[in-house]
């Protein structure tokens, strides 16, 4: 079993910064990718950001040059700068994990429980 643990989502202004981490623990035999998703209220779930075990990076268009993903392999863990943050970037984000866990040949994706972030004069 993996387990992936969130943290730090806070109230903060626009204009401010928050720094999302995740860390994965448990039976782990390879990562593929990390990344982060989010959810408003009455919206689907969207990708925020996504990086490979390659190093490389997706963006969603609404957070390129504010928000930066980076990656501690020999931590399993997974970072979200967020930069400039405006009121829409309000909701609950999701770290992701497409992971190999040794019980087949295929990855699987595990959730963390989410962490509620909240930009707001």
């Amino acid at each position: 079993q993996v387990q992936l643990v969130e943290s730090g989502g806070d109230l903060v202004q626009p204009g401010e910064s928050l720094r999302l981490s995740c860390a994965a623990s448990g039976r782990i035999f390879s990562i593929n990718a990390m990344g982060w998703y989010r959810q408003a209220p009455g919206r689907q779930r969207e990708l925020v950001a996504r990086i490979r075990s390659d190093s490389s990076t997706k963006y969603a268009d609404s957070v390129k040059g504010r928000f930066t993903i980076s990656r501690d392999n020999a931590k399993n863990a997974v970072y979200l700068q967020m930069d400039s943050l405006k009121p829409e970037d309000t909701a609950v984000y999701y770290c992701n994990a497409n992971l190999n866990d040794g019980s087949s040949w295929y990855n699987i994706d595990y959730w963390g429980q989410g962490t509620q972030v909240t930009v707001s004069s």
